[in-house]
């Protein structure tokens, strides 16, 4: 009898982690589409405005600063206001480089940009949705990456070379896919039950995958 119990209980605690795991995951992904429908809007408005672009320096300070502000209130509601402020910035940012762009009749590279973030971000997540494999070993390898890559956007500010420009974007894509992949996985099996964190992680990791296109379609044009 008590071992009859103990399966039911095991049974319930998993049917339990189940719709914990596929909320999580729903709560998400609704959440992202909010974000990037909104940031979308932003980048949009500043662009028909020709709103001028921040700088470095005040896009570091907003990203960062609103990013520790959304984490620090992940667990309550306000951490849903700070999303919205974040993506609405980042999208800010977006609209004066679509600008740039488009002024120079680059609107197919914008197009080119949009449909290759997509298909990276379905594909990705896809794999990570429906492999069995275990990809907690990319979480050391993003870490290294992170570090090259700071070392590496410092290094370009002085400089200023298009070959570095180049390699940069492509590793901003490929760590920013690792994420992707990490992230949803961890969704899947239950190391992420925050949906605003997890919601964080993956917007920033398009907007890094859509600028690095931008940038790498950019220089590598034949205009």
């Amino acid at each position: 009898m008590r071992n009859v119990r103990t399966v039911n209980n095991a049974a319930y605690q998993t049917g339990s982690g189940a719709i914990s795991t596929n909320k999580v995951l729903r709560n998400t992904y609704f959440l992202l589409g909010m974000t990037l429908a909104w940031s979308a809007v932003i980048a949009g408005v500043a662009a028909a405005l020709a709103l001028p672009h921040p700088g470095l320096i005040i896009t570091l300070v907003g990203f960062y600063g609103l990013l520790f502000l959304t984490e620090k209130n992940r667990n309550s509601s306000l951490g849903l206001l700070f999303v919205f402020l974040l993506t609405g910035f980042m999208g800010y940012t977006l609209g004066p480089i679509l600008n740039m762009f488009l002024a120079r009749g680059g609107a197919e590279i914008v197009m080119m940009a949009l449909g290759g973030t997509a298909l990276t971000f379905f594909t990705t997540s896809a794999y990570a949705l429906t492999t069995k494999r275990d990809l907690s070993f990319i979480g050391g390898m993003l870490m290294a990456g992170f570090v090259v890559l700071l070392v590496a956007v410092i290094a370009n500010i002085f400089l200023q070379m298009p070959a570095l420009s180049l390699a940069i974007s492509a590793m901003f894509i490929l760590f920013s896919s690792g994420a992707i992949l990490l992230t949803t996985q961890q969704i899947v099996r239950g190391g992420e039950t925050n949906y605003i964190s997890a919601t964080v992680t993956l917007y920033v990791s398009i907007y890094n995958i859509f600028v690095s296109l931008l940038q790498i379609l950019g220089l590598t044009s034949s205009d």
